[in-house]
């Protein structure tokens, strides 16, 4: 079983939020190889095209771990490898981020439309809003708040609207009944993104999925780097020696 990690980064945010994890992940799992790599450029490409990308530029057979965006690009690269990959953990990630016919446990159309067009007409307003909602439900929302927007440019969220509209047009429901490897779900108890209602669903689309509730909020995974790292480790060792 391979011992390398990679961990995709989240969307509009940077690879900041996720060295913490990072860290904690080699702390619990010494032996093992930890990756943390930005999204790719978005720009002008289908979401096909990005899996592809991803597929080429990551190594073969590393578990794949994700923070929503990254998460759901985990286990769509995850369907399309099969047992080229050791298996997927996403974090606070939906099978779709945007509510649709087949998938209402998503963020409603209309929220996201205004959304997008409030990242798109002021962009440091968008991550302000941004970085609240991923805080809401945390302990102390408005300090974490803060520490997420830290080190992000205006200038470098600004050009993250081609991903967002992958954000929003990603449908992982048959990624996730697909994927024959070991894959772990971790949602958060008060997700201003990803209700919490996406539990039972997600769990149903493959029954042989682990899919659990941990942590707060949608940062819960950069506020409590050791609570993920060792729910983390634990299912890797496990199916490392299944």
């Amino acid at each position: 079983m391979s011992k390398q990690i990679v961990l995709l980064a989240g969307w509009g945010l940077g690879a900041a939020p996720l060295q913490g994890l990072a860290q904690a992940l080699l702390a619990v799992l010494p032996d093992y190889s930890v990756q943390v790599q930005m999204l790719p450029n978005m720009d002008g490409h289908d979401t096909a095209a990005i899996i592809q990308q991803l597929d080429q530029q990551l190594p073969s057979d590393c578990w794949l771990l994700g923070w929503s965006l990254g998460g759901m690009l985990a286990s769509a690269l995850a369907a399309l490898r099969q047992s080229r990959c050791a298996g997927v953990i996403s974090c606070a990630s939906n099978a779709c981020f945007v509510a649709r016919d087949d998938w209402s446990w998503a963020m409603p159309a209309a929220t996201f439309a205004q959304f997008y067009e409030l990242c798109r007409s002021n962009p440091a307003a968008g991550l302000q809003r941004f970085a609240m909602l991923c805080s809401q439900g945390a302990v102390s929302p408005r300090q974490v708040a803060r520490q997420l927007q830290e080190g992000v440019s205006i200038d470098a969220f600004a050009d993250q609207l081609a991903a967002l509209q992958v954000l929003a047009e990603l449908d992982n429901c048959q990624a996730i009944r697909q994927f024959s490897g070991p894959q772990l779900h971790l949602l958060a108890q008060a997700d201003a993104l990803v209700p919490l209602a996406a539990t039972t669903q997600i769990r149903e689309l493959n029954t042989q999925a682990q899919v659990e509730v941990l942590g707060l909020s949608h940062a819960s995974v950069c506020v409590e780097p050791q609570l993920f790292a060792q729910r983390i480790s634990d299912f890797i060792q496990g199916e490392s020696y299944a």
